[in-house]
């Protein structure tokens, strides 16, 4: 689609804010196979420019930039199987700025790029192998 617009509209854009970003992320969810989104429940997206010093600290990042995304949380295939007390409820990030940053580099709309993320952030939660989320990847492009 950018190949289409014009240098004058492309010089017009900007970076889309964190709440649109927010609306594009909840659409590429929304795209993603129904079984697949089940597994983490009714899961908020939490959407923010960059993850917290702890959360880098915690993922050993030597920049803000080395994260896209992470899920939090207990699926529900998980669900007795550890200790619930003082378990905060299942969440996904989003890193904005990380994203959009490897989207720039790549070929991909930024809506693929953001399942990209989420297919992997669950997947690699539940221990799906890389040959599942390409699959997953090519169902949701598809439509569901």
């Amino acid at each position: 689609m950018a190949d289409k617009l014009t240098p004058e509209q492309l010089a017009g854009l900007v970076a889309p804010s964190l709440d649109a970003f927010e609306a594009i992320a909840r659409a590429a969810w929304d795209s993603l196979p129904e079984t697949f989104r089940q597994l983490a429940g009714s899961v908020p997206i939490v959407v923010t420019d960059f993850p917290d010093e702890e959360t880098m600290r915690e993922m050993d990042c030597e920049s803000e930039f080395d994260l896209m995304g992470l899920f939090r949380g207990i699926g529900l295939t998980e669900i007795g199987m550890t200790e619930a007390t003082g378990q905060l409820p299942n969440q996904i990030w989003l890193y904005r700025r990380p994203i959009l940053d490897y989207w720039a580099e790549h070929e991909e709309t930024l809506g693929a790029v953001i399942a990209h993320v989420l297919i992997h952030e669950i997947g690699h939660h539940f221990g799906f192998s890389d040959a599942d989320m390409e699959a997953l990847e090519a169902e949701a492009a598809r439509g569901g």
